[in-house]
């Protein structure tokens, strides 16, 4: 009977063993660590969503932008010298990309001055980078804030924790420290993420916007010329 009820003891204290060394060796989720991080979380979550919708518009954007015939400028030089500057103009309305309109209000001016003619054409051209390099400033804020962020909601948790830590009486307890030390370095490490995905997704977005100006002071170059030959 001693014997039994040695066995049980030892049983029960081997169970009792794993238990806590399988609590102590679990995993926190992903997705509990994001809850873990407080109310400084939040506004975290709305930046992450606001620079992944810039990133997708200004990309489905510029990716339109980038379409037109693959030998418009020729097709133009052939109607502007036959003396088809209507049709040239329809060809031209008929796409919406930054290089057709810039091109189309050249046509429009002809038989003014090429002075005035290259004038119309920078303009249309100053309004269409306008519309290509919208919200990229709101992007850029958004890498820069977000860290920002972060480490105030590192700052106020270690507070609360130390606070948490000067109200305890008697010895304080290691695990209530470093459970509001965690919580608080979360909005630091989310806030990093954030502001590197944001940062990635600008510099990728000023890169092809500076290819898309580029083709288009390229092809105005090459119509000025074309009204040169005429």
């Amino acid at each position: 009977m001693i014997l039994l009820q040695t066995l049980s003891t030892d049983n029960t204290m081997a169970v009792d063993s794993l238990a806590i060394m399988d609590a102590g060796n679990g995993d926190i989720g992903l997705l509990d660590l994001l809850i873990k991080g407080g109310y400084m979380m939040i506004p975290l979550y709305a930046l992450f969503v606001l620079a992944i919708f810039i990133f997708v518009e200004r990309i489905i954007t510029l990716r339109k932008a980038e379409k037109s015939p693959k030998h418009l400028m020729d097709q133009i030089k052939i109607l502007v010298q036959g003396g088809q500057v209507d049709k040239a103009r329809i060809l031209c309305q008929g796409e919406t990309t930054p290089v057709a309109n810039m091109i189309a209000k050249g046509l429009e001016r002809i038989g003014s001055p090429l002075k005035n003619i290259e004038v119309a054409i920078e303009n249309v051209g100053k309004i269409e980078i306008y519309k290509l390099e919208k919200n990229l400033n709101l992007l850029a804020t958004v890498s820069g804030a977000a860290p920002m962020i972060g480490f105030l909601g590192t700052v106020a948790g270690m507070i609360r924790a130390f606070i948490g830590v000067a109200q305890e009486e008697g010895m304080v307890s290691p695990k209530l420290l470093s459970t509001g030390i965690y919580e608080a370095m979360i909005t630091t490490a989310a806030g990093l993420v954030v502001g590197i995905i944001a940062y990635l997704g600008y510099n990728y977005l000023v890169s092809q916007v500076s290819k898309l100006v580029h083709n288009m002071e390229y092809t105005s170059i090459e119509f000025m010329d074309i009204l040169q030959e005429k």
